[in-house]
């Protein structure tokens, strides 16, 4: 009968312990309670000092003091799983509920570990399956190690690749997961875990392997802001977007060149911005300008352009015009404004004998939009003498159009906002400007604005004039009404090859 009370009690324990959840069963964020207990030597009943105690879900961590006692101050209320330990005695659970302004009490009567030390259990893999394919760039591995002595278990997990020699090492887990972020799309990847329990050799895993998914077939690009930085992504004809730089860079103004596959993109190195160019899925990353910055007056509103067969760029520094080879070489000076002007924005022609350059003051207004040739020479005036902001400029494919957008309201000020910015199109051929008509909303702006590549569609931006909104990727098929289409929200700066 005796032993059966025991088994009874036993059992009731382990049912306690194994239902509390990673979360509180109880409780808020603000209703606090304490937690008060002693340690003891199962045996003698004495005083145990320097115990570890800890709880699930996590709260603080102390240890008892020299009469063995120990308190949790502040923990907040709910269902937990003390957990006690110390070198050479068993690890000893309780279960305890925190009530708000109390003090509960527990007491561990903890027993001397007599016996032998069995080494852990070799990790087997969980999540993602040994040879699993098509993974996310952003995996959670998993795995499953057990202890017979019920010794606490830390893990050490090592990572490396297919592509390059890096190797990733993470020490000192205590959790059986963990998550690795910014992988590389069409990567075949190795992780080996190996676990020990601070009293045997650590025990080796097998090496698992995943491979993750290729890079998805995207025609857009974008920015979306992330904390202090913008972010560049890629999206595909579902709308799905895939992020290509790191949250940790400050990118923006994306171009991509399909002849070359590669995208050219700013980048802020100190206190200057640079253009960078990476792979379609962000890979292989480099700095292409280096002596001369790109530079302007608004880093939010400066751009720059690349030649038809992607070896070559153009990209203004304040009131000059450069050309810089795509591998860096070749830096020379293109053009100077005759009048101080800075240059905001250029695109080249894809024939490549033309140039169309915005200039502004250096607070962004009294714009003139004209083009030079190769030369560096003035050859065509296409807007002069009206006040507001205008942006945005790109040339049809055969050099015979140019879009742009302009805030009609004329507003100026320093904050440089726009109230009314409107699509329009330069005809060479004319030589006159029209208002394309895309039924924008009252109220909002239409900005940064490109012809898609058939050309009978246009992408750009539509926010709230408040300047303060969320900013959608919009996309209009010309003269047609109704027509109007959000393909990607909280994004700007877009880009259609």
């Amino acid at each position: 009968m005796k032993h059966l009370i025991y088994a009874i009690l036993f059992f009731s324990f382990i049912a306690v312990f194994s239902g509390c959840s990673e979360e509180k069963i109880d409780g808020s964020d603000t209703v606090f309670g304490t937690v008060t207990g002693k340690v003891v030597s199962s045996d003698t009943f004495e005083p145990l000092a320097n115990v570890k105690i800890f709880s699930s879900p996590t709260s603080s961590t102390v240890f008892s003091d020299e009469n063995g006692n120990f308190t949790i101050s502040n923990i907040k209320v709910g269902e937990y799983s003390l957990q006690a330990q110390k070198d050479d005695y068993l690890t000893k659970f309780e279960s305890v509920t925190v009530n708000e302004g109390l003090a509960s009490e527990v007491v561990f009567e903890m027993s001397k570990n007599t016996g032998p030390n069995t080494a852990p259990t070799i990790p087997t893999a969980v999540s993602p399956l040994d040879n699993a394919l098509n993974q996310s760039i952003t995996t959670k591995l998993s795995w499953e190690a057990t202890d017979a002595n019920n010794d606490v278990l830390k893990f050490t997990v090592t990572v490396r690749n297919s592509a390059n020699n890096d190797i990733t090492i993470f020490s000192d887990l205590t959790e059986k997961e963990l998550e690795l972020t910014n992988l590389s799309y069409g990567v075949k990847y190795f992780w080996q875990v190996a676990v020990t329990d601070d009293k045997s050799t650590a025990v080796l895993s097998s090496v698992f392997t995943f491979s993750t998914m290729s890079f998805p077939n995207t025609r857009y690009l974008m920015v979306k802001k992330i904390g202090d930085n913008n972010v560049i992504y890629a999206g595909d004809d579902t709308q799905k977007t895939f992020q290509i730089t790191s949250t940790e860079k400050n990118s923006w103004r994306p171009r991509k060149n399909n002849l070359s596959n590669k995208i050219a993109f700013i980048q802020s190195v100190g206190a200057q911005n640079h253009i960078f160019m990476m792979n379609a899925d962000g890979t292989s990353k480099t700095q292409i300008t280096n002596a001369v910055p790109i530079a302007g007056f608004n880093s939010n509103y400066i751009g720059f352009s690349w030649n038809q067969s992607g070896d070559k760029l153009i990209y203004p520094n304040f009131d000059k015009l450069y050309e810089i080879n795509s591998n860096g070489s070749g830096l020379r000076k293109v053009f100077q404004t005759p009048n101080g002007k800075f240059i905001s924005e250029c695109d080249w022609s894809a024939d490549g004998t033309k140039i169309v350059l915005k200039v502004n003051d250096i607070n962004g207004y009294n714009v003139e939009i004209y083009i030079i040739n190769t030369t560096g020479v003035i050859t065509n005036q296409v807007i002069s003498g009206q006040s507001g902001a205008f942006g945005g400029l790109n040339f049809s494919v055969t050099g015979q159009k140019l879009v742009y957008t302009r805030d009609v309201s004329g507003y100026e000020n320093p904050m440089y906002r726009q109230l009314d910015a409107r699509i329009y199109e330069y005809n060479f051929a004319t030589l006159t400007s029209y208002q394309i008509i895309t039924e924008k909303p009252s109220g909002t702006n239409d900005l940064d604005v490109r012809y898609s590549p058939s050309e009978a569609e246009l992408i750009f931006v539509n926010t709230s004039n408040d300047g303060l909104s969320i900013q959608n990727v919009v996309k209009t098929t010309i003269g047609k009404t109704d027509s109007r289409t959000i393909l990607f929200s909280g994004n700007d700066m877009p880009d259609w090859e």
